[in-house]
């Protein structure tokens, strides 16, 4: 997430009114809730962990155990049963 430079898109106003309550400091000014975007949009990432969650069953389900697929796919013994959980509820 790149920023923009307040002097180049408001008024002078509106800078020194929001100078009042932050001076120097960067600030975060959320998105309208019409135009917010689900959590991956833009991007394959949900493909990749939807594809690397196959994996991590199909090693399972071949003789892997789940600290070897922790330590194969840097996860936490946890985080692998989870998803042993949740891609074995799907078949």
């Amino acid at each position: 997430m790149g920023y923009v430079r307040a002097e180049e898109i408001l008024p002078v106003e509106i800078i020194e009114l929001i100078q009042q309550y932050v001076d120097g400091e960067n600030i975060y000014i959320p998105r309208k809730a019409a135009h917010r975007r689900a959590w991956g949009t833009g991007t394959q990432i949900k493909q990749e962990l939807s594809l690397r969650d196959r994996q991590i069953c199909s090693d399972y389900l071949a003789g892997s155990r789940t600290t070897e697929l922790a330590g194969k796919y840097y996860l936490s013994e946890k985080s692998i049963q989870r998803i042993l959980r949740k891609e074995l509820r799907k078949q």
